[in-house]
Parts: structure tokens; sequence; C-alpha cells
């Protein structure tokens, strides 16, 4: 099923399905998709505010060029997926598990991990500003081609990921606060 242009603001979907289907171009404002099951799709132009995933699955799913604010993902499943390009604000994953998925060359600001199970997770040539990991349970998470990395919360759960050099000496400060170590000239 193919749905190109389509304005689905304010829709309600719960629990729908969604198999072998391209979004393509549509609108997403305030859409209601809790517990919406995504596989095999693509969801490529798709733009919205206040779109509702909670508690939704999305297994071997394409979001390219996504043009999203304050969507809701909290308590979601997340599986080979792979997000390319675009701009996500105020992302909630919050309590939401990701395993295999990759964020490439997009712009996530204020996202939300909190309390999120992350594994095998990559994020190459992104922008990600004021991230919050606050007990996040992370495993060969890759932050190393990440741009621009901005922590606001939770750089101590950080174990279990992998940055770089530049990124640990950026991160010093964080670190060093986070044990209470206070550097002085």
């Amino acid at each position: 099923m193919r749905f190109e242009g389509a304005d689905l603001a304010d829709e309600v979907g719960r629990g729908a399905r969604f198999m072998d289907c391209e979004l393509r171009g549509c609108g997403l404002d305030r859409a209601d998709l809790g517990r919406a099951r995504f596989m095999d799709s693509v969801l490529t132009g798709v733009r919205g505010v206040g779109t509702d995933l909670a508690e939704a699955s999305l297994r071997d799913v394409e979001i390219v060029d996504a043009r999203l604010g304050g969507v809701q993902l909290h308590g979601a499943v997340l599986e080979r997926v792979l997000v390319r390009g675009g701009k996500i604000d105020y992302l909630n994953l919050r309590t939401a598990r990701l395993k295999d998925v990759v964020f490439e060359g997009c712009v996530l600001s204020e996202p939300d991990f909190g309390q999120a199970q992350m594994t095998r997770v990559e994020f190459r040539d992104c922008v990600v500003r004021r991230a919050d990991f606050t007990q996040t349970r992370m495993d060969g998470v890759d932050l190393r081609a990440v741009t621009e990395l901005d922590i606001a919360r939770g750089v101590d759960r950080l174990a279990g990921a992998v940055i770089s050099p530049v990124q640990l000496m950026e991160l010093a400060p964080a670190f060093a606060a986070q044990i209470g170590v206070r550097v002085e000239a």
C-alpha cells in the first residue's frame, strides 16, 4: 500500500498495521498511532508535530528525510530501523527498546532516551543536541561519528557506548562533574 501526500492529521489509527507500506510526503500532525505496527515499510518526507506512536513497533523500517517535532515513541520497539536525513525535535524514546538501529545524517534536537535499552545503535554524521540518557542501558552504541554531541543528562550512562578521543575531551568536564571532580587552572 502506498500513501502519497496524504494528510493524516488528527487521524486515529491505534493498533493499526502497516506491512510493506510506503508513506511519502504525508502529514502526521497529532495523528494517534499508538501501538501501531510498521513492518518492512518506508516513510519518506513525512512531517508532523505531536505524532503519537507510543508503544508502537517498527521492524525493518526506513524513515527518510522526516521533519517531525514532539514525536511520542515512548515504550516503542525499534528493530532494524534506519533513520536517514531530516530533523526530529523533542523525540521521546523514553523506555523504548532499540536494537540494530542507525541514525544517519539527521539532526536530533533534545531527544529523550531516558530508561531506554539501546543495543547495537549507531549514529553516523548526526547532530545530537541536548540528549537525555537518564537511566539508559547501552550495549554496542556507537557515537564516534556524531558530528555534534551535546548530552544534557545521563552522561554517567554512557557505559556500553563507544566515543571518539575528541568526544572524550569535549565530555571531560561533564565526566568530572559527574564524579565530583573540580577542575581549576
